[in-house]
């Protein structure tokens, strides 16, 4: 009988984890992090990556940090470990939580207990570090979210004894640098991911990928399962074997049916207890390779194989935006510009891998899983199934991040489909590899642009063709290809304007969203040409965008006039001093390097974006609602799934001032489809401006029912002068000294929907596609060094029309998370399937990476949005590769149109230029 070979060499081991002895049975070479997780519910240590490289499982051993997921445990035998819920003392935080608390710098948390326990191992030695030595003590640990700047700026914090933030009061929660709702859980290890509560009667879940990129394939199973005591899950299997985004396009299987697209594919599911799956060999597959279509030369190619069958020319959407008519005005511009840009599959990389379990309950399935989308999950888990959606409840877990890579299905598909056939509870969580393997990345794209000026530098004309790869399955493709011609003109007023979008087939992993929807890369293209047409009408950079930059009244390429809320010029003018002095310092730079000979060189560059908030010519709803029960607690019922953006926080800020309680008296019910009103997804920088709005409406409407029931007289429940707090469960009125008390008799509840108005698009892209956009301006120092053709960002002061602030401190982290994603789309990003399948080989930015990032929030208010707010997820990211770029080409002559800008192909180019 084949027996784990731990179980054979199980030893008791003794440790001291967190002040307690305690003895686990275990054998001497498991992992660290494992036995924490599994053996003692040591939970608060993640493990990210399993290989050393994420730094999230990092724990002290004897006060020096470790990664436990590098260590074993007989390593630690008779020695001190502490983990991230040892650092409370007596049921009180540390002040190291309680400035991560007061700094925002904590967002999804996955990454946090170990950015936690590197920097106690710094103060355990230095009371009073300096930057140098804080970006130092944490290089081991990678963070996705925060940009890394909050979380500096917590640890400098500590020797200054930082305490909590206060909860604001009634009235004030609005615009205050509230503390997350969900941080206090995230900082001590108690919150809860789709890995750290898995129940311990689980069978679980493993996934046989595809090897090849194409390929037929057969599997008979049966021997398999009989030798191993599992069970094997092939198409056969799946009641109705395909999911995907749009309801009309549900073209990717579960598991592959005799054919896979794409290396990483699922073709099997083999489960099984959790020892005996980790011990089992291969699933015999017999593969027949196929040529594979790989790249858009190829899939464009006449007579290129096909890749789904029913896409001719592997052509999955066409999307177009025309007005008026650019090939006359191109003949009459004083300046053209015009150039091809490219960029590459870039990963989420995400600290979080993909993970959950399902359970079946009679005629229903329940699904625990980290994702960015309840309902969407609901629903597609109901189709898969052949189950009515009310037969399915979804449960989001705590998520380690999204940025639009776990809007897809992943786990849940399969973890459902094995609980309601073995009528077990099944678990899956994905390794690193498989993570990345198998799931969706920001679309390759290849950009051909042209922008036309007349002699006074005003735009006139623009010409965009963008075409993207969205690999073997739909995904979000529709939505990149209608998306980027919109925004092909960039923030700027164009009066002639014709712009595609071509979203192909290949046989790579899906390409879907990723923080952007493909205008990322649009903006690479636009801001280049800005720059050059600047150049050769002798117009500063900055200038030239603000001559040209949409203001209120103004109308877009779509035929949408814009009533209000247009930032940009307003961004432009707060950067503005800075622009000047960055660029003389750094044109003094370079006269004395020149002389010195020195091979570095600084430049500064500028970019701009705009982006429409929410889904494009959609409906995109939110309905919320807020729920006063009768011994007096407030609870905001929000289907909005929280990804580490800080939706929970703003959320409860909103409703607590429409409410007119103290922020700290609500209760929160996050994501549950059983208890939660349908938010939409979280993505498209939507939850502020429209989870928000359907939440301030809520909580009015709940308002005005207390008001109603206590007697008051009509009307007065919109006098905002009077705050209302819960004391004892009675309802406390309080106006200018006045106070009438009222107790609750039974419950009430406010309902709250909101849905932009918004007009579909007709055959020339004329409409209304959102109803409100975010505007922003970046701009990037860098230093290059000619010789090695390395580029270091040095400074980023980002200037963000965000409508209304609601919570300073979590936009300021937004921005910066951001900007570091852009960085590092800018240099250093690019995955390459089958090379690039973990956190070592694919690079993602470092601590050691950061600039210095300043923030300027400029509101120009929404009247949509609640209190005046839009989003500001995904435009902290939009400028930045622009802006970097921009420098580089100002340092050192060379346009770089080909990102990341890797140190080779700089070299190139600067070879090129001369």
């Amino acid at each position: 009988m084949n027996k784990p070979r731990a179980e054979f060499l199980a030893e008791a081991i003794e440790l001291t984890v967190n002040g307690k002895a305690v003895r686990a049975a275990v054998a001497p070479q498991a992992r660290l992090a494992d036995v924490l997780r599994d053996e003692l519910g040591l939970t608060g240590t993640k493990i990210g990556c399993n290989a050393g490289d994420c730094g999230a499982c990092t724990v002290l051993l004897d006060g020096r940090q470790v990664c436990a997921c590098l260590t074993a445990v007989a390593q630690a035998e008779g020695r001190k470990i502490v983990t991230v819920e040892g650092l409370a003392s007596r049921g009180k935080v540390s002040a190291l939580q309680a400035a991560f608390q007061r700094h925002g710098a904590a967002q999804c948390g996955a990454c946090t207990p170990g950015m936690l326990m590197a920097a106690a191992d710094l103060l355990g030695r230095r009371r009073s570090p300096g930057e140098a030595e804080v970006k130092d003590a944490l290089g081991g640990v990678l963070c996705r979210c925060t940009g890394y700047q909050k979380i500096i700026e917590a640890v400098l914090d500590v020797a200054r004894g930082a305490e909590l933030p206060d909860a604001p009061a009634a009235g004030r929660a609005v615009g205050a640098r509230a503390g997350r709702v969900d941080g206090i859980a995230k900082l001590d290890g108690t919150e809860k991911y789709g890995a750290d509560y898995i129940p311990a009667d689980a069978l679980w879940l493993r996934v046989v990928r595809s090897p090849h990129h194409h390929a037929s394939f057969t599997i008979s199973p049966r021997d398999f399962e009989k030798k191993h005591e599992v069970k094997v899950l092939t198409a056969k299997d799946v009641p109705s074997n395909g999911f995907g985004i749009y309801p009309h396009i549900k073209d990717q299987p579960v598991l592959a049916d005799g054919v896979v697209r794409f290396r990483g594919e699922a073709v099997a599911a083999i489960v099984g207890p959790r020892a005996v799956i980790e011990r089992l060999p291969e699933l015999p597959v017999t593969y027949t390779p196929l040529a594979p279509v790989m790249g858009l030369d190829a899939a464009m190619a006449q007579g290129a194989p096909l890749v789904q069958d029913a896409k001719p020319g592997n052509l999955l959407l066409d999307g177009k935006v025309a007005r008026g008519n650019p090939a006359r005005a191109f003949e009459e511009c004083a300046a053209v510009a015009e150039g091809t840009f490219e960029t590459a599959f870039v990963e989420h990389a995400y600290i979080e891998p993909e993970a959950g379990w399902a359970r079946r309950t009679g005629d229903r399935i329940e699904v625990h899983v980290t994702t960015q989308t309840p309902y969407m999950d609901r629903d597609e888990v109901a189709i898969v199934l052949k189950l009515r959606p009310d037969q399915v409840r979804i449960v989001p877990t705590a998520c380690g991040g999204g940025f639009g890579g776990k809007l897809d299905l992943s786990v849940q598909p399969l973890i459902a489909l094995a609980a309601w056939i073995t009528g077990k509870t099944v678990a899956c969580v994905y390794t690193r590899p498989e993570s990345m393997a198998s799931t969706t990345k920001r679309h390759p794209a290849r950009i051909r642009a042209r922008f036309g000026c007349d002699a006074t530098g005003k735009l006139v004309a623009a010409d965009m063709d963008a075409i993207f790869d969205t690999g073997a399955y739909a995904s979000w493709g529709p939505t990149v290809a209608t998306r980027v011609p919109i925004h092909a003109t960039g923030p700027y007023a164009v009066p002639h304007v014709l712009a595609r979008g071509r979203a192909y087939f290949t046989h790579c992993h899906p390409s879907g969203a990723f923080r952007g929807f493909g205008v990322p890369q649009g903006a690479i293209a636009h801001e280049a040409l800005m720059d050059e047409l600047a150049d050769r009408t002798g117009i500063d950079r900055l200038e030239f965008r603000r001559r040209n930059a949409l203001r209120a009244g103004d109308v877009t390429a779509t035929g949408q006039r814009l009533e209000h809320s247009a930032g940009l010029v307003a961004c432009l003018d707060a950067l503005k001093p800075r622009w000047d002095r960055l660029s003389a310092q750094s044109r003094t730079f370079n006269q004395k390097a020149a002389k010195t000979l020195s091979p570095l060189r600084r430049g500064v560059g500028i970019g701009c974006m705009w982006y429409g908030i929410g889904n494009t010519s959609l409906s995109n709803p939110s309905t919320m609602r807020v729920g006063l029960s009768p011994d007096g607690r407030i609870t905001l019922y929000s289907g909005a799934a929280e990804i580490g953006q800080g939706v929970s926080t703003i959320l409860t800020q909103i409703c607590a001032d429409a409410l007119g309680v103290p922020m700290d008296q609500i209760d929160l019910v996050m994501g549950d489809t059983d208890r939660t009103a349908d938010a939409g997804k979280s993505s498209a920088s939507r939850q502020t401006f429209v989870s928000g709005k359907a939440t301030e409406l809520a909580a009015l409407d709940l308002r005005r029912k207390i008001f109603a029931a206590a007697g008051a007289p009509e009307g007065e429940w919109q006098d905002r002068a009077y705050k209302l707090g819960v004391e004892k469960g009675v309802l406390v009125f309080r106006k200018n000294g006045i106070t009438h008390r009222w107790t609750p008799e039974g419950e009430l509840s406010g309902e709250g929907y909101f849905d932009p108005p918004t007009q579909p698009l007709d055959a020339n892209g004329q409409g209304v596609p959102y109803a409100s956009y975010a505007f922003a301006a970046q701009v990037a120092v860098v230093e290059v060094d000619v010789e090695l053709g390395t580029t270091r960002v040095l400074e980023i002061h980002a200037a963000h029309d965000v409508g209304r602030a609601i919570n300073p401190t979590q936009v300021e982290g937004q921005i910066q998370g951001g900007v570091l994603q852009g960085l590092g789309l800018a240099l250093m990003e690019e995955y390459l399937p089958g090379r690039t399948e973990n956190l070592h080989d694919y690079l993602i930015p470092t601590i050691g990476d950061i600039p210095q990032i300043h923030c300027t929030l400029v509101e120009d208010p929404e009247p949509l949005g609640p209190s005046g707010a839009k989003g500001v997820g995904e435009p902290g990211l939009i400028p930045t590769a622009p802006a970097i770029l921009g420098a580089i080409e100002n340092a050192t002559g060379a346009r770089m149109r080909q990102v990341p800008v890797l140190p080779h192909r700089l070299r190139a180019a600067l070879k090129k230029h001369g």
